[in-house]
């Protein structure tokens, strides 16, 4: 489906896919350019590393901010305890373990902003 977006004043046509979300697949200008110097901006650099570990990984539920982290590596866990306390859309929400084990690595700490599927820890 196409729609047009105006965003700071500006008309922009935008062509989403319905899925389960929508996902955007091309934004088009549809006013004409006007004639300036475009200069490069410097790419975006994650401050973030990227998550890496090995056992059962612990994905973030939805995006969020991380409030408090329960559990600490080297602590045993079953599955369904409690390790990380996700704050979205201004609720609590119980990250729980999905398999029992020793917490391996914890990708995260309070304060963070995670994605959906983010890895927040590992279980081994």
């Amino acid at each position: 489906m196409k729609y047009i977006v105006t965003l700071n004043g500006k008309d922009y046509e935008v062509d989403v896919d319905e899925l389960d979300e929508a996902v955007v697949r091309s934004v088009k200008d549809t006013q004409p350019a006007v004639s300036a110097p475009v200069t490069a901006a410097p790419a975006a650099t994650s401050t973030k590393a990227v998550a890496e570990g090995t056992g059962t990984p612990v994905n973030s539920p939805m995006p969020g901010t991380i409030l408090k982290v329960v559990a600490g590596v080297g602590q045993k866990v079953n599955e369904g305890d409690v390790v990380i306390i996700l704050e979205s859309m201004k609720m609590e929400n119980e990250v729980v373990a999905p398999a029992s084990g020793t917490l391996t690595k914890v990708c995260v700490e309070s304060g963070d902003s995670v994605a959906t599927d983010e890895v927040l820890a590992y279980i081994g």
